[in-house]
């Protein structure tokens, strides 16, 4: 691998913005105690031996445990939890629920187990069946009446499809749970995360009606706070996770490089680069040419499709007509059977190379590869690594590079590597809590078995006012036992049909092209995104948006050739409600961070047509869109009088503040996994509420999903690294790899980075 490296370094582009190889690492074992049967299918499978860290993780469920096993790709996680589901199936009949986030991870899991199960021969007890969304009622039926002890599902048909029918057709599933296991666990996170971990409040006390209380088994990337996660998001207690984060197998040198493409020629300065899909293209069809086997990740399921049939065009001119017909692209909507044509292509090396999207960051087995490309940061240094986890066949040396993109993240680790390899890994965040997702998921609850009092336990302090609020909105009915108050649900709408896990929008509005519905989206994200002359891109196509009709609920698109693109205009105020606590920075003692419960009030005004090429402003339109209200936690401070004014000695104090809040928000995903669209903001020279010169960010969720506490709680190491991301760059205005943001409501003006790079020296540095 080293002359590949060399190869690369000697383009002379100066686009090797790091270089750095990670060593070789020999596997650890330790012994463990099988069934006989069982160790004699995973012996016919080769695998002879445990890791530690499986050995670890088994022992824990075998002592009573929850667990929670925090370990890379390919690091053999599986086995953790199919030792104990087996050896309970075998030995009590005892049964698992395997909770996947993609159909492609269950599809992957279950041919495993159920190829494992049938090495362990007839009577063992043990049978495997997956329960989802793609199977037809009859098949699901088919499921029903096997009764499998392993059974695979998502956290989707859970909630509309196991716990609404608990008393009726799962019964037999519920009653002899033993395991739950919940697969990518760090995937479960914001609002997603937050409706899963009340669906999971809701299995717990399903089961609990059932007689049975089983163990929880969470398989994670690396995060920052595992077991915090894990119990937050399970609804258990902290203290009962054994944590197993060590990764004991065996893996060879790991190349990592940085690639930074280098500046358009004749716009120094201005932070615009060679884009990183041409240059991702170009390293893979070097790699795939060199016979080195490569996975590409890009972001969208239309840039992986297009990209793997332009990677084989280049082959074909270079004269490599065979390797380009190796080429192939995999994402998730790919049928069952063609994803797996892909996976075993990679197995058993027919695939020469591939462009994916995420959908093969997750524990699907393709085996080992020479080398993963990634077009732009992930966004997260766990999916960085998660995906570099691809890289390497056992001992082997093996390729990582990062093409950057010309933003502020991808740009800042460019100039801070040591962030990316050293760093403290991100934390997910959840917050089951929400007062705007609790409701439905109590309602969704009394359909599931009548609430009682002691419900509380499950759904939190607030249980007993959103209850009442319930009764009072008659969806709940109110009836005296001997047991006690009791509350059934009230009404024929399902609250599980009418509570969509993916989303926190009330309301929805279609996207609709020649007759039919390409998309669906939250009322807020349709004001900005399908107003009228709003151009839309969907799979791979663009449209103009013609019609915004808000009585409908509708957006009529049609298609077009345009050559730019629009970024909408707005006005925006924040209103805090209560201040919840503070913290001084220590810096200035003086000042304080806030974190308090604010209503952000925003209103679509207009918007600009920009250059797709060069992002030049075309022109702006005005627009009359209704104003919407979101009540969410901010985090803010207040300039320091003394900084105000030596600021505005340097020039444009509001350009300073407003380049302050943007390089804030784009930093957010270094600490928390997020993405920077996830979190708003407002800089304002003067707030009614703090009488001062006032920096805003704020959860951009309904109720707030933890992101902003996240935030408040690492402000002093956020200010700081915000200071060097705008410092470091050479720019003279503000530009995409500092503190332009393609989100600003104000067409990032004004900007100025020299006054913000002052204030948050000023705040984040002591004297």
């Amino acid at each position: 691998m080293d002359d590949v490296v060399d190869r690369l370094r000697e383009r002379g582009d100066g686009a090797v913005a790091d270089y750095r190889v990670v060593p070789e690492r020999d596997p650890s074992y330790a012994d463990c105690d099988l069934e006989s049967r069982l160790a004699g299918a995973l012996a016919d499978r080769g695998v002879d031996r445990l890791y530690r860290h499986q050995v670890d993780a088994i022992e824990a469920v075998r002592d009573g445990r929850n667990v929670v096993l925090a370990t890379p790709t390919a690091s053999g996680k599986s086995l953790a939890y199919t030792v104990p589901a087996f050896e309970r199936a075998m030995a009590d009949g005892e049964r698992t629920l395997y909770l996947g986030p993609q159909n492609a991870l269950i599809a992957d899991q279950a041919a495993s187990l159920s190829d494992l199960a049938k090495g362990l021969g007839f009577g063992s007890r043990v049978s495997v069946d997956t329960y989802t969304g793609r199977l037809s009622q009859s098949k699901k039926r088919e499921v029903r009446d096997r009764r499998p002890t392993v059974l695979l599902s998502n956290p989707d048909m859970l909630h509309y499809g196991l716990l609404p029918h608990g008393h009726r057709l799962w019964e037999w599933l519920f009653s002899s749970l033993s395991l739950v296991v919940v697969d990518e666990v760090h995937g479960y996170r914001g609002v997603f995360g937050s409706h899963v971990a009340l669906v999971l409040r809701r299995l717990a006390r399903l089961c609990e009606r059932f007689g049975s209380d089983p163990q929880f088994v969470c398989c994670s990337a690396t995060i920052g706070n595992p077991v915090e996660h894990a119990a937050r998001l399970t609804g258990r207690e902290a203290s009962s996770f054994a944590l197993v984060d060590e990764d004991t197998s065996g893996r060879g040198p790991r190349h990592w490089l940085l690639w930074n493409p280098p500046e358009y020629e004749g716009d120094r300065g201005s932070g615009r680069r060679r884009s990183s899909h041409v240059e991702t293209k170009r390293l893979f069809a070097d790699l795939v040419a060199a016979d080195h086997q490569t996975l590409a990740f890009t972001r969208a399921r239309q840039t992986a499709e297009r990209y793997a049939t332009e990677s084989a065009d280049a082959l074909r001119d270079r004269g490599e007509h065979g390797l380009a017909g190796r080429i192939e692209a995999y994402q998730a909507s790919l049928r069952d059977e063609r994803r797996r044509e892909v996976e075993d292509g990679l197995h058993e090396g027919q695939v020469a190379g591939v462009w994916s999207t995420s959908a093969l960051e997750l524990g699907v087995d393709v085996g080992g590869l020479d080398a993963v490309l990634l077009d732009g940061y992930p966004g997260t240094r766990m999916s960085t690594f998660q995906r570099a986890g691809r890289a390497g066949r056992g001992s082997d040396p093996a390729l990582v590079a990062l093409v950057a993109g010309e933003d502020q993240l991808d740009q800042y680790l460019m100039s801070q590597p040591d962030d990316l390899f050293d760093g403290d890994p991100e934390r997910a965040t959840v917050d089951p809590e929400n007062d705007h997702l609790l409701p439905d998921h109590v309602a969704a609850a009394a359909t599931e078995n009548w609430l009682s009092q002691g419900d509380e336990s499950h759904f939190g302090e607030g249980f007993p006012e959103i209850v009442a609020d319930l009764e009072a909105a008659g969806r709940l009915e109110r009836r005296e036992t001997e047991g006690g108050v009791r509350w059934t649900h009230a009404g024929d709408r399902s609250p599980q049909q009418g509570t969509s896990l993916r989303s926190a929008d009330d309301r929805e509005v279609d996207l609709l092209a020649d007759g039919d519905v390409i998309a669906t989206l939250g009322l807020d994200d349709a004001l900005r995104d399908a107003h009228p002359g709003a151009i839309y891109h969907h799979q791979g196509r663009s449209y103009e948006v013609t019609e915004l009709d808000l009585d409908r609920d509708v957006a009529t698109l049609q298609s077009t050739w345009a050559d730019y693109y629009t970024r909408v205009l707005t006005e925006k105020s924040v209103a805090v409600e209560r201040d919840r606590e503070s913290t001084a920075l220590s810096a200035r003692p003086e000042t304080a961070v806030h974190l308090a419960d604010v209503t952000v009030t925003e209103r679509v005004t207009g918007f600009e047509r920009r250059d797709a090429s060069r992002g030049e402003t075309l022109g702006r339109e005005t627009l009359d869109l209704p104003e919407t209200t979101l009540r969410t936690t901010a985090l803010y401070f207040t300039v320091p009088a003394d900084v105000e004014a030596e600021m505005r000695a340097l020039g444009d104090f509001l350009g300073g503040i407003h380049a302050a809040e943007h390089g804030l928000i784009s930093l957010f995903p270094l600490h928390l996994l997020c993405d920077r669209a996830d979190v708003g903001g407002l800089s304002t020279p003067h707030h009614p509420h703090t009488g001062a010169s006032t920096v805003f960010v704020y959860d951009g969720h309904p109720g707030g999903v933890g992101l902003t506490r996240g935030g408040y709680e690492r402000i002093e190491p956020l200010l700081a690294r915000t200071e060097r991301l705008i410092d470091d760059c050479d720019c003279a205005g503000g530009c995409p790899a500092c503190v332009q943001s393609p989100h600003c409501g104000n067409a990032n003006d004004p900007l100025a980075p020299e006054p913000a790079v002052h204030l948050l020296s000023a705040l984040s540095e002591a004297d």
